[in-house]
C-alpha cells in the first residue's frame, strides 16, 4: 500500500481526465482519479447518453478501469467538476467507492478528506448479503 496520498496528483489526473468527459446534455463534466493499493492511479469521467438513465458517472468508469487494468483495492479518490473543484460523488458512486475500496478509502471533499466510513455510515456491502446467504465474498 503506498505510504503517503498525493492529492496534488490525484486531483491533477482528475482535472486532465474531466477534459475528456462526454457531457452534450447537462454539460457537467466530472472527472475522478483514484490511487490503487499496488500504486497505480485509474481514471474516469462521466460519459452521458441521449437515453438518460443510461449515462455512466466519472466513477463507473473509474471502477471499470481499475478491474479491467488488474484490479486491486481503492485507497484514496479524488473527484472534480468542470472548475476543477472537489465534487462529492453521488450516491450510486458512493456505493461504488465502497465496494472497491471499503471504509478505509480515501476521499477528496469539498470539506476536506474524509473516509467512505465518514461518507457513507451504515454501509451496504457483501457481508450484509453474507449474513443472508451463508456465502462469503472475501
Amino acid at each position: 500500500m503506498p505510504a503517503e496520498v498525493d492529492w496534488a496528483a490525484l486531483h491533477a489526473a482528475a482535472v486532465e481526465v474531466m477534459h475528456r468527459a462526454y457531457a452534450p446534455y447537462s454539460r457537467f463534466h466530472v472527472g475522478v482519479a483514484g490511487l490503487v493499493d499496488d500504486g497505480r492511479v485509474v481514471v474516469g469521467c462521466n460519459v452521458e447518453n441521449a437515453a438518460y438513465g443510461v449515462a455512466l458517472c466519472a466513477e463507473c468508469g473509474m471502477v471499470s478501469s481499475l478491474h479491467a487494468s488488474g484490479g486491486g483495492r481503492l485507497v484514496a479518490v479524488s473527484c472534480v467538476d468542470a472548475n476543477g473543484t472537489a465534487l462529492m460523488p453521488c450516491g450510486r458512486c458512493r456505493q461504488l467507492l465502497w465496494e472497491n475500496g471499503g471504509p478505509a478509502c480515501l476521499v477528496m471533499s469539498p470539506q476536506g478528506v474524509m473516509t467512505m466510513a465518514e461518507v457513507l455510515p451504515l454501509a451496504f456491502g457483501a457481508e450484509d448479503i453474507d449474513k443472508v446467504t451463508g456465502a462469503s465474498h472475501e
